[in-house]
């Protein structure tokens, strides 16, 4: 029972890494996919999460161990957040605030917004029908 709570107190927590701990063929699609650009690394539910800025953006881009790109997500402004996320949100979570907003995209171009309110991620699809909650 002791790890199984453990298991899930810890899940989603990210570990800060130095470059030389993450596998060649991460960093190396990592530069092909950003050239030029130097990123922070951190591992993140078995997978490695490179934060970086580039255009003034702020972004993080998710591999796994193998290379893979799994998603990006960039930070946007509450106010870039469809209209129905907005108003999702306005409806289901009374007297609170979005914190950040966020522009999620998978390998295979699909597009989510996340919302962060009161300490969760609310996830909505392309078009800002909600999907999920998730533990920040």
């Amino acid at each position: 029972m002791v790890v199984l709570v453990t298991a899930i107190g810890t899940q989603g927590n990210a570990q800060k890494l130095n470059a030389t701990k993450v596998p060649a063929a991460v960093k190396a699609a990592f530069a092909k996919q950003y050239p030029g650009v130097t990123p922070k690394w951190e591992m993140e539910d078995g997978k490695y999460e490179a934060s970086f800025k580039k255009d003034a953006e702020a972004i993080s881009a998710m591999f796994e161990p193998n290379g893979t790109f799994t998603e990006s997500e960039t930070d946007i402004k509450v106010a870039a957040l469809p209209a129905s996320v907005l108003a999702y949100v306005k409806e289901h979570y009374k007297g609170k605030t979005i914190k950040e907003g966020a522009k999620i995209t998978k390998a295979d171009g699909t597009v989510n917004y996340e919302a962060e309110v009161n300490g969760t991620d609310v996830i909505f699809d392309a078009n800002g029908k909600f999907l999920k909650v998730m533990k920040d």
